[in-house]
């Protein structure tokens, strides 16, 4: 499933972000969820095709006033929604570099890891125990809000969610993660 096809899925998102109670941070010290390349024990991991675009990421700013805020959650195909507790979540510019990511990752598959200067332009939260996020600071600008739930008896995930959002300065974007 392409980037394109969740695109439907991004208002309602946003507009679970709105919801308060949770822990936010903005830090480079948080593992990104495997979407942009997490470590993976996987010999299948994908080779990245898009070298990272350092001249890209120079223009955008690192810190704003835009905030995302809302709920994670997974359906289970049985029809259980589990929810995200104490998951972390991503927020990352969506670059060429981040939109290859975000193709392999709904595809089912793992990138290699990012290149570690991504980072310094990825916000990040952890969910509470309800599964609510929100996460401050961030530019305004279009980015990707991912996340995935552990799923019951704590040895496997849920496939990466993964939202695109526009993001305005001052402004707090409501988005359900969900899937």
């Amino acid at each position: 499933m392409t980037l394109t096809q969740w695109r439907p899925w991004l208002l309602p998102f946003l507009i679970m972000l709105g919801l308060t109670g949770c822990d936010s941070f903005s830090t480079s010290s948080f593992k990104m969820p495997d979407i942009f390349g997490g470590q993976s024990r996987d010999e299948n991991v994908v080779k990245r095709q898009i070298a990272f675009p350092a001249e890209e990421y120079a223009k955008l700013e690192k810190h704003g006033t835009a905030a995302v805020q809302g709920r994670l959650s997974y359906t289970m195909p049985g029809g259980q929604t589990i929810v995200g507790a104490n998951e972390t979540i991503s927020v990352a510019p969506a670059t060429r570099y981040a939109a290859e990511a975000a193709d392999v990752a709904l595809s089912g598959r793992r990138i290699e890891p990012a290149d570690p200067r991504a980072r310094d332009y990825t916000h990040y939260a952890k969910t509470n125990a309800d599964g609510y996020f929100v996460v401050r600071g961030i530019p305004a600008g279009v980015f990707y809000v991912a996340g995935s739930v552990l799923l019951p008896g704590g040895e496997s995930r849920s496939p990466i969610i993964i939202k695109q959002v526009t993001l305005r300065d001052g402004k707090t974007r409501e988005v359900e993660l969900s899937r």
